[in-house]
C-alpha cells in the first residue's frame, strides 16, 4: 500500500519534478496536484484527503502559509509539509506556527524531500539540519538574530509582500502577483513602515532588498 500525497506548487515544472520524485519512491504515489491554494481547498474538498501535503510557500492569491492555517483548521491530523526558497529561520518558524509538520528549502537535495516526507508520515516533525545548526548558532549570531526578531512580527502576507518588495516589484506587479488590490498593497508597505520603524518607501525598498540579499547567500 502507497502512501497518497498531494503536490501543490504554482510552477508547473517544479510540480512536474516533485511527482516523478515522489512517484519514484516504490511507497509513496502522488495522487492529486494543485497550482493554487483555492484549487487545492476545492479538490480536497470533493475527494478523500491523502495521507500527506507538500506545498509551495509563494503562491498565486493564498500563500502556502494561508493553505496550511485552513487545512490545519479543517484537519487537525492532516501532516503539511512545506518546501521553500525563503529563510529557515523566520520561514521555518512561521510554518511551524501556521500547522506544518516540516519545513524544508529547495536548495536541499532531493533525497533529503523523501526523507522529511517519511520522517512526517511517521509522525515525526522535520526540521532541515541547516535549520538545526541555525537554532545552535543563534546564540552567537547577534545581527542575524535581530533582523529575525523584526520580521517574526510581521503577518504572514506583510512578509509575503516584503519579501516581494525586496525583489524589486511594485506596488501594482505585487498586486497582480497576489491577486490584490494596489490599494491593499499599499496599506501593507504603510503598515510594514510602521512595523519595521522606518519612515520613507526608499527605507522600505532598501531595507527589504538587503534582507532578499541576505536570503540568495
Amino acid at each position: 500500500m502507497k502512501f497518497r500525497i498531494m503536490v501543490v506548487d504554482d510552477h508547473a515544472i517544479v510540480l512536474h519534478g516533485l511527482t516523478q520524485l515522489i512517484n519514484s519512491s516504490p511507497d509513496l504515489e502522488v495522487t492529486m496536484q494543485a497550482q493554487s491554494a483555492e484549487s487545492a481547498l476545492a479538490i480536497l474538498a470533493s475527494r478523500p484527503l491523502p495521507d500527506l501535503v507538500v506545498t509551495d510557500v509563494s503562491l498565486p492569491g493564498l500563500s502556502g502559509f494561508d493553505l496550511t492555517k485552513t487545512l490545519t483548521a479543517q484537519h487537525p491530523k492532516l501532516p503539511i509539509l512545506i518546501l521553500s526558497m525563503h529563510e529557515e529561520m523566520v520561514h521555518g518558524e512561521r510554518a511551524f506556527r501556521a500547522g506544518a509538520k516540516g519545513y524544508l528549502t529547495k536548495q536541499e537535495p532531493t533525497e533529503k524531500v523523501l526523507f522529511a516526507i517519511r520522517h512526517i508520515l511517521g509522525g515525526e516533525r522535520y526540521l532541515s539540519e541547516r535549520m538545526q545548526s541555525l537554532l545552535r548558532r543563534s546564540a552567537r549570531d547577534k545581527p542575524k538574530i535581530g533582523i529575525v526578531s523584526v520580521l517574526s512580527s510581521l503577518t504572514d502576507r506583510e512578509h509575503e509582500i516584503f519579501r516581494l518588495i525586496g525583489m524589486g516589484m511594485s506596488s501594482s506587479e505585487i498586486a497582480v502577483k497576489l491577486a490584490r488590490s494596489v490599494k491593499t498593497v499599499e496599506t501593507h508597505r504603510a503598515n510594514l513602515k510602521l512595523k519595521l520603524g522606518l519612515r520613507k518607501a526608499s527605507e522600505l525598498n532598501r531595507f527589504a532588498a538587503n534582507y532578499a540579499d541576505r536570503e540568495r547567500v
